[in-house]
Order: structure tokens, then sequence, then C-alpha cells
């Protein structure tokens, strides 16, 4: 059993290097995609995504509710690859609106709700667990108050999981960098 915490900014190469990890595990994988298709860039994005990864590793979308998908899905002998919490972050903070107020996510209980799962859930998972998030608190302060609340979030985010996680590596131009 082990969790490892991937980092980077776009197209960094975590989720080649996380897909690489789990070839190497020789395990069954399972992907969890929590991207969601709501325009033609992303679709494509996603396509591109399914296209890079093996043609019989078992994909499963879930934008949201991530620790019951993983309660289900985790299991000893297998390898599950999360990607991307980030995106997950976003799914729950803004529950489907193309358009949130900062007050409205601010007054979400349901975001904590499921990071509170999350964080209770991973240390007891069986199992190797591999997530992937954006760095996003490493290039410029974000315009908007909601620019600046998902960056402190993602921030949150991220130094949570990787409190829980045995491994955490930051992958910047395709080479890993081993933090943990």
């Amino acid at each position: 059993m082990s969790r490892h915490l991937i980092l980077g900014g776009a197209r960094s190469g975590k989720s080649r290097f996380a897909e690489q990890l789990a070839i190497d595990s020789g395990l069954p994988v399972t992907v969890v995609a929590t991207a969601e298709a709501l325009d033609e860039e992303m679709a494509a994005r996603i396509a591109r995504h399914r296209c890079d990864r093996p043609g019989h590793w078992r994909t499963i979308e879930a934008p949201r509710q991530l620790a019951d998908v993983l309660r289900a899905t985790c299991s000893e002998g297998s390898c599950v690859v999360v990607d991307c919490l980030t995106l997950w972050l976003a799914n729950t903070l803004t529950d489907g609106e193309a358009a949130p107020t900062l007050s409205a996510i601010e007054e979400r209980p349901a975001a904590r709700i499921e990071q509170d799962a999350l964080f209770a859930l991973l240390p007891s998972l069986p199992g190797e667990i591999i997530l992937v998030a954006n760095e996003v608190g490493m290039g410029l302060v974000p315009e908007s108050p909601l620019g600046r609340l998902f960056r402190d979030e993602a921030g949150r985010l991220n130094q949570r999981v990787a409190a829980l996680c045995e491994r955490v590596s930051f992958v910047a131009a395709g080479l890993p960098l081993h933090l943990k």
C-alpha cells in the first residue's frame, strides 16, 4: 500500500510520469478521471489523455464524490491513478456552475465535506494510489478574488494530500524531482 502525489504545472509531464509509474507497478490499473467535457477544447484534452493511456486500463469518470469512488475502486494488488485533484477541486467548488460567484463558493459546504472525506479515507486505502495535481501557486497572483480563492484552495489541498502520501514528486519539463 502506498500513496504518491505528483505535482506540476500545465503540460509539465505529470500525467505522463504518473502513467509510467502505473505501468512500472505491473499491477492492473484504473484511472479515475475528474475532468468534465464542458466545451470542445476540454473534450479534446480528455480525448488526448485517453489516447495516451494503454487501452486495457479501466477508466472511471468521477468529477465529484472522489472518496466514494476510491473506496469502491482501490484494492490490494491494484494501481489507481487519480488525474487530477485540481479539476476535482474546481468541480466541487463550482458544483457545475459555469460562472459561480465568490460568495457562492465560500458558502458551499459540499466542497469541504468532499475534501474531508478524501483526507479521512486516503490513509487507509489499499493498493497503489497515484494522485496528480496542478501546482498553481508559483505563477502570477490571479487578478480576481475568485481566482485567488481557487489558488489558495488548491494550495491547501496539495499540502493536506502531500502530508498523507508516502511519496511526493514535482514534475517540470517532464523531469520528476522527488520531494518526499
